[in-house]
């Protein structure tokens, strides 16, 4: 056999997503140079390593076996530059995070001089719902993640970051006026909902549940931006993070219906396993987060303080 380094690659990510569009996109290669290095690596094998029905791809128990040997010799592979570079003095290796997918809003914030600063780091971040979050948590596939609400169940250790407000919000074609709205509001407000296992929708329901709101739920999306661009269509309104819609508010796309009991004020907190044995690349980002997260916070939202 005569496989190379990229041949493994492009097989596990072809594995890991089961699809090779996506394994294209996330590997910033063409549609068909992902197949020609998957069809020049099975042709190194007697044994199909993945099989196409319909037009979804499958991969066979014997790739999935493949795909597990070729993570650990890349895993090999990085720990051996990784090494190199320490040798060196340099600070290197993999850093890996899972947040919420409001999150995205605010991590890279918290990433980016950290990451100029170590330009040997590899970023792996993954952006979910809470539920996969906590799960890739639990089995200790990440160094940290970033949750608006703190797992129950779950034994971990914590930095506060900022606060997570959130809104009851509509787009502009309906005028509501400034005065506070009670909660009857709602019995003519249809709400959009997040999907379940969302962090959003978990303090949304909570609200909801709390203050018994006579609320309408209109339909269900598993993404904020699906959300977002629903309120903003007309299709209804959603109780929504102001984080992820500050955009759309300064253009007028969407507006804050103010209503008694709001904002909802969740935290965000960057969390990790209780028994976590850092690297010293998470133990260095650990650092740097409990000493700039406040300067991050001051330069770059202060502008939540307005509302």
């Amino acid at each position: 056999m005569n496989y190379t380094l990229h041949q493994l690659h492009v097989f596990l990510k072809v594995t890991q997503l089961e699809s090779i569009t996506k394994a294209a996109e996330e590997l910033f290669l063409t549609q068909p140079a992902v197949s020609i290095q998957l069809k020049n690596f099975q042709d190194q094998f007697e044994i199909p390593l993945t099989e196409i029905i319909g037009r979804q791809l499958y991969v066979t128990d014997f790739g999935k076996e493949i795909a597990l040997a070729a993570e650990n010799i890349l895993n090999e592979v990085y720990a051996i530059n990784y090494k190199t570079l320490a040798y060196k003095g340099q600070l290197s290796g993999r850093l890996k995070i899972s947040i919420v997918s409001t999150a995205k809003y605010i991590m890279p914030y918290f990433l980016t001089d950290f990451l100029k600063n170590n330009s040997d780091i590899e970023l792996i971040l993954d952006v979910t719902n809470k539920s996969k979050v906590l799960e890739s948590l639990e089995k200790n596939e990440v160094d940290f993640s970033l949750v608006s609400v703190l797992p129950e169940n779950l034994m971990v250790d914590r930095v506060e970051l900022m606060q997570n407000k959130l809104f009851l919000v509509g787009n502009n074609l309906e005028k509501f006026n400034k005065k506070k709205y009670n909660k009857t509001i709602f019995e003519n407000l249809p709400l959009i909902y997040r999907e379940k296992g969302s962090g959003t929708r978990l303090v949304m329901e909570k609200f909801i549940e709390q203050n018994n709101l006579p609320v309408h739920k209109k339909m269900e999306l598993t993404t904020n931006e699906a959300v977002k661009q629903a309120v903003i269509a007309g299709l209804g309104y959603s109780i929504m993070p102001l984080i992820g819609i500050k955009n759309e508010l300064n253009s007028g796309l969407l507006q804050i219906i103010p209503v008694y009991g709001f904002p909802i004020i969740s935290t965000w907190h960057l969390i990790w396993h209780k028994n976590k044995k850092f690297s010293p690349v998470a133990k260095s980002f650990l650092n740097y987060i409990q000493n700039e997260k406040n300067n991050i916070i001051k330069e770059k939202f202060d502008w939540i303080k307005g509302y």
